[in-house]
């Protein structure tokens, strides 16, 4: 089915597929059958290679489900795949889990793919760098509590 404004991706191996129709994130599947113990991380194949048209990239995700459930993250999240990329994906998982180790088989799913447009800027270096609201504010200088609406 004909997506408006959806880019063609080539892919081979495996295809990872929208859980939903609407779904930003495709799944991608381990290829390959492990255990993560507390505290270990692993690069995990996914037989999935791909691709992109010139101006896209894919961003590797979590899966909130994995995360919540069983600690499982990525090391580098989202990993970035450009568009000049044509080997296997692989996913850097690590296991948060204190005491519990986790299993993966092939054919599980364990993050998501997310396919977006992004331009490559053109860099001007200057001597200063014009003022703004926020300037330099940078880690916690909102705070935390939400701004309180004014009447």
């Amino acid at each position: 089915m004909e997506k408006p404004d959806a880019p063609d991706v080539l892919i081979t191996g495996v295809v990872p597929h929208f859980a939903h129709p609407g779904d930003a994130g495709a799944d991608l599947c381990s290829s390959e059958a492990l255990t993560l113990e507390p505290g270990e991380r692993a690069l995990v194949a996914t037989g999935t290679f791909l691709a992109l048209p010139p101006g896209y990239a894919a961003f590797v995700m979590p899966r909130s489900g994995l995360a919540l459930k069983h600690g499982i993250g990525l090391v580098n999240s989202p990993g970035v795949i450009d568009a000049g990329y044509r080997g296997e994906i692989k996913v850097v998982l690590i296991n948060h889990d204190r005491s519990e180790g986790f299993s993966i088989e092939p054919g599980d799913r364990i993050a998501q793919l997310v396919i977006s447009r992004v331009a490559q800027p053109i860099f001007h270096p200057v001597e200063k760098l014009p003022q703004s609201d926020r300037s330099a504010g940078g880690f916690g200088s909102t705070g935390i509590a939400a701004p309180k609406e004014s009447s």
